[in-house]
């Protein structure tokens, strides 16, 4: 096969080599997270520790792959964010910004590496406490949690995103909790963040998406993010939305100077991965993004609020549809919760029992993984316990 035809082809898991990417990125956001997570302490800052995530990112992935012919790209897929309470996702602060955090807070922490534009991504949810969470912080993060280890069983060949989308829906309402609106977890391909087939967190009339059936060999991110209050966030501030994609399929000319600087610098430093407004020259890039944003030559990514008093949970996942069953690749332990609510419901109850992995003919023995195996151990999910919520990656 020359260069072109293999370039050509589309790349999926039937590669050895893209499973090895994509697990490589995957080890290095679980230990991007890791790092983030032990660092968040009352008073430390938010901007710092965002920076923390992103650096280790690049760090790691830039050791990867130095001495191959072919440059690889590597990197950060999805700039590291940590949204506090009622705040439901993508707050990465600017370097002035002074925001820390608190005892007691809800922190979501999510970010994502690409090996290649093989992505990995990753949201987990902590409470900045000692000993068990309990009441209702500990029902939604049960609910996400729970929420996820059923959308991990129902994300597999010949099964549909609507399956998904109701499914998580029931989950959350056993816990007294909302899905939240508005949240897509998408299909990933190489270089690719938002591919075309969508899992909708929640069906109605506003929004859309095509029926899809899932197919071995495929990616995913599956992303859940559940409420204490109504699922319903607004932006209060667009001021606070730092990250952005880059629009590829959009053309326009700007006409501020500041406008052309900063997308020049956009287009050579991030032409295809979500990016944060941190890695530009501050001054300039508030003058100039905004005009990038109005002619859609950019897509924000919007810090969004639910109502002060609300608490909101994150769960986010990549799973490989390997043919021998599904591979989930980042995740992290949960602290232990003591929810108020448990799952009685038989069918989220059957959903739960199901099986990961595909059984093979002959009944072999299962193998062991060695020690080391950590990121892969934990994709090894067998059926969950319900009761045994927080203990549950």
């Amino acid at each position: 096969m020359s260069d072109e035809e293999r370039e050509d082809k589309e790349l999926d898991l039937s590669s050895p080599e893209v499973v090895t990417k994509y697990k490589s990125a995957a080890e290095i956001a679980n230990k991007a997270l890791q790092l983030v997570l032990v660092a968040c302490i009352p008073k430390a800052k938010i901007v710092d520790l965002c920076e923390m995530g992103d650096s280790f990112i690049r760090e790691q992935s830039g050791n990867m792959y130095k001495n191959v012919k072919k440059k690889i790209e590597r990197g950060v897929a999805f700039p590291t964010c940590i949204s506090v309470n009622n705040t439901v996702c993508h707050f990465s602060p600017l370097a002035s910004d002074e925001a820390v955090l608190e005892e007691g807070d809800m922190l979501k922490i999510d970010l994502g590496c690409h090996i290649d534009g093989f992505i990995a991504v990753v949201a987990h949810t902590h409470v900045l406490q000692q000993g068990p969470v309990t009441g209702r912080q500990a029902d939604v993060i049960a609910a996400a949690n729970t929420a996820a280890e059923v959308a991990l069983r129902l994300v597999r060949p010949g099964k549909k995103n609507k399956d998904v989308t109701e499914a998580i829906q029931k989950v959350a309402a056993a816990y007294d909790c909302k899905i939240v609106e508005g949240v897509l977890s998408h299909q990933l391909k190489q270089f690719v963040i938002d591919g075309n087939k969508v899992v909708l967190s929640i069906s109605n009339s506003e929004t859309r998406v095509d029926d899809a059936e899932f197919e071995e060999n495929e990616v995913y991110a599956i992303d859940i993010v559940t409420s204490t209050g109504e699922g319903k966030p607004k932006l209060l501030d667009e001021k606070q939305t730092t990250i952005y994609k880059r629009a590829v399929d959009k053309n326009y000319h700007l006409k501020m100077k500041a406008s052309r600087f900063i997308f020049s610098e956009i287009s050579q430093k991030f032409p295809i991965m979500p990016f944060t407004a941190r890695a530009l020259e501050e001054k300039r890039a508030r003058l100039g993004l905004v005009e990038c944003v109005n002619h859609d030559l950019l897509q924000p990514y919007p810090v969004l609020h639910e109502k002060p008093g609300d608490y909101v949970a994150h769960i986010k996942f990549t799973v490989l549809l390997m043919p021998n069953g599904s591979d989930r690749i980042t995740s992290h332990l949960l602290q232990e919760l003591q929810p108020t609510k448990s799952i009685d419901d038989p069918e989220i109850k059957a959903w739960l029992a199901l099986g990961t992995k595909t059984k093979k003919k002959g009944g072999g023995k299962k193998k062991k993984g060695k020690k080391g195996d950590k990121a892969e151990e934990s994709a090894e999910a067998e059926p969950m316990d319900e009761t045994a919520n927080g203990a549950q990656e």
